[in-house]
């Protein structure tokens, strides 16, 4: 199958899931909303905001880098890039959540979740599209054995285990995360950039 369509709905579903996080931004109201100081209620939402709004222009740059270097896709793919957008759907939900509760330990812990499900379904995408275009593929050789995506998986658990104690650390791991990937992954932007 050809992957235009996959991709097209992929887009569409990142575009909404920023667009519902950024929806979920309440400005301060009421008779002392109007200033400065106003703004520090908001804080721990506004900053949730960012991290998440981060952490999904990661996801669409290194799923727009994946598909660039395959040329077509099965059925086990789609399903496989439809987990990973659920996954990313409750991205909204996490960080409102986190946010709204300021760093509070439960939401905390269901952020990194997500975050950890998020991780797993990126990798099972991954794997089965390299798996359809052989070992010696484009795609196949950028991802390699994949450290940078296993030593996340492992700061990720290790943060939900900090979580139950000391959220603050928890999020400064999540961060540390959105810190590694925050450049397209270079191994697949090298063969992007071969392949062209």
């Amino acid at each position: 199958m050809k992957k235009g369509r996959l991709e097209a709905f992929s887009d569409g579903v990142f575009a909404i899931i920023i667009t519902i996080m950024v929806l979920e931004l309440k400005a301060p109201t009421g008779l002392y909303g109007d200033d400065w100081h106003s703004l520090l209620h908001i804080a721990p939402t506004f900053l949730t905001y960012v991290l998440s709004f981060i952490y999904i222009g990661i996801y669409w740059n290194n799923h727009h880098h994946m598909l660039y270097l395959v040329d077509t896709i099965t059925g086990a793919a789609l399903w496989a890039n439809l987990n990973l957008l659920f996954w990313l759907s409750l991205m909204p939900f996490a960080t409102a959540w986190m946010g709204e509760n300021h760093f509070s330990k439960w939401p905390v812990v269901a952020y990194g979740v997500v975050l950890v499900m998020c991780a797993v379904a990126y990798t099972i995408l991954a794997y089965i599209l390299a798996k359809h275009h052989r070992k010696d593929s484009a795609l196949a050789q950028a991802l390699g054995r994949d450290w940078k995506g296993k030593v996340s998986l492992a700061i990720y658990v290790i943060a939900i285990a900090i979580a139950l104690y000391n959220p603050r650390i928890a999020l400064g791991l999540y961060a540390t995360v959105a810190l590694i990937w925050f450049t397209p992954d270079k191994r697949i932007e090298k063969k992007v950039q071969h392949n062209q």
